[in-house]
């Protein structure tokens, strides 16, 4: 056999082997797409620019605040709007803030749980329905039954107090919870359950030993989504109390609005402090956030 036998390739009839689909798709996703970093640009800018401007406003003096350009760095920048803030409340309602936000997660969790574990496992006719009227509550804004609330919780003799709050807070945040819940249940391979069934396991067993150890990321997703809802509400707060004992803050947020005009460089001091502690929870759990949000509706 000649040299250039041996050094020639053979030919085998085959085709050049394709690099796997993965791969393939792995060299396209790498290509850059100008569109989508200009959007994300853009969106940043939206986002970053009334972010900006609310903490130069808080750094400004009283007097300045309705001069000054915007957008224009503070000439004499001061903290003396943050120490006012401060000095006028701001410890009471961020405790109270925090909890009534403490205690709906904690409605939220106890009840939304087994819930949704009932409407994922039993399978009957009044379960669907009793799941379906449930979520009706979506659909129902809390504009809509103020006047009922509002009877009802003065003649439990709740009025002026923190559960006023926390009570229709977690009712509202309920619907979700269970609809972001029975979406994650419903990833649970049914094997799962079948190998628990046959080693004996109760409901209540198979509910704290498989359900709740897979489903921390719609657990999280529910505890980051009920507490925003406590966070930022205003319209409980508002109808509900009173005096300056249950006063949260988005209520206390009035304390720099009088009769005759509105301390501004204080009232943005006070949001950007408010909205600091929430931000850094959803900086810690946006992960969860997202992959709790993106199982809602189940298979």
């Amino acid at each position: 056999m000649s040299h250039d036998t041996l050094t020639r390739p053979l030919k085998t009839g085959r085709p050049p082997a394709r690099p796997p689909a993965g791969r393939r798709r792995r060299h396209w996703s790498r290509r850059p797409n100008p569109l989508a970093g200009l959007g994300s640009v853009i969106w940043l800018v939206i986002v970053i620019v009334p972010i900006y401007a609310m903490i130069s406003a808080s750094l400004t003096h009283q007097d300045q605040a309705l001069g000054n350009n915007a957008l224009k760095p503070p000439a004499r920048p001061t903290l003396d709007n943050y120490n006012t803030v401060l000095h006028n409340g701001f410890g009471h309602f961020l405790a109270n803030t925090a909890i009534v936000a403490a205690a709906v997660v904690v409605i939220v969790l106890v009840l939304c749980v087994p819930l949704a574990y009932a409407a994922v496992r039993t399978r009957s006719l009044w379960s669907t329905a009793a799941f379906r009227l449930f979520l009706l509550g979506v659909a129902i804004p809390a504009q809509a039954v103020v006047v009922p609330l509002y009877l009802m919780i003065a003649k439990l003799n709740l009025y002026d107090s923190l559960l006023a709050i926390i009570l229709p807070t977690a009712a509202f945040a309920m619907p979700v919870s269970v609809l972001i819940l029975t979406g994650t249940l419903r990833d649970i391979s049914e094997e799962l359950y079948e190998a628990m069934a046959l080693d004996g396991a109760s409901a209540t067993r198979m509910l704290f030993q498989l359900v709740i150890p897979m489903t921390k990321g719609g657990i999280s997703t529910v505890v980051i989504y009920s507490a925003l809802q406590a966070w930022n509400g205003f319209l409980f707060p508002l109808i509900f109390t009173q005096s300056d004992g249950p006063r949260v803050l988005t209520l206390g947020l009035f304390t720099y609005v009088s009769q005759f005009g509105v301390n501004i460089p204080a009232l943005l001091a006070s949001v950007v402090l408010s909205g600091i502690p929430i931000f850094a929870v959803y900086l810690v759990a946006r992960r969860a956030l997202v992959g709790g949000l993106m199982g809602v509706g189940g298979k």
